[in-house]
């Protein structure tokens, strides 16, 4: 079984999920006492708020990166960001970690496309919503992703921020993200893509008004298949060659 490394903190709260989600699955597949081998680099989520508030992004990729590495040196056989948003940073990460980078937005995109599906509305932070990379990375995929309007953005943004990477579970938010797919849906959404790592932690994405697509559980999925073939699947290896090289 090969290693998975993550690089976790951003909330700990999700990160605690991938590590359930994780083990879980081993333990369907091999049975008994069996869980996974992993090593986790938690980061103070305060220091990378700050970084993404102040637009240092470039900063923020080093700090992430060294994260990587540090995980590569201490074994691990692949990366994840267990996080969305900071998949804005995912080529310095895979660059500098050296082995492959598990994306989380390929694999999310991988099953939408095995689906058939064209236009998810996509619930994230207003980094993932706004910046573009995601976006980008899922129309390289024939995907056309669709994101609440500004009000809408800001709220889901301040509920992922302000309760869910806290620990706070309010039935006004849940209602309120079902508000807002039902009104996706009306518009030509075809299903919903639940696009930050928390949002699982308030709505069940088998039961919304449109197909759901849990991001969080999709990724830790990809990780686990790579540590069980040894392939390396949908696994974005970004880079390894010219770190070999240099």
């Amino acid at each position: 079984m090969k290693t998975i490394g993550l690089i976790g903190g951003m909330s700990w709260e999700s990160t605690a999920t991938y590590y359930r989600y994780i083990n879980e699955a081993v333990r369907n597949e091999l049975g008994g006492l069996a869980s996974a081998g992993v090593i986790l680099n938690s980061l103070n989520f305060s220091s990378v708020v700050a970084l993404q508030k102040a637009d240092r992004w470039e900063d923020a990729g080093l700090l992430l990166g060294s994260a990587g590495a540090g995980l590569a040196r201490a074994g691990a056989d692949c990366v994840l960001i267990c996080t969305n948003t900071m998949h804005l940073v995912a080529d310095k990460v895979a660059r500098m970690s050296g082995v492959p980078l598990i994306d989380i937005i390929d694999e999310t995109a991988a099953v939408l496309a095995a689906d058939h599906r064209k236009r998810p509305l996509l619930l994230a932070t207003r980094y993932t919503m706004e910046h573009g990379f995601y976006s980008d990375q899922m129309a390289s995929h024939g995907i056309d992703v669709v994101v609440p309007d500004a009000g809408d953005r800001l709220a889901v943004h301040e509920v992922i921020f302000n309760e869910l990477c806290q620990g706070v579970i309010r039935e006004e938010s849940r209602a309120l993200l079902h508000r807002i797919i039902a009104k996706s849906a009306a518009s030509g959404a075809d299903s919903v893509i639940l696009g930050c790592t928390e949002i699982q932690l308030l709505i069940d994405a088998n039961e919304l008004a449109l197909p759901g697509y849990d991001s969080t559980v999709i990724h830790a999925d990809a990780a686990v298949r790579f540590a069980l073939s040894g392939a390396n699947g949908r696994a974005v290896i970004r880079a390894v060659e010219e770190v070999r090289q240099g």
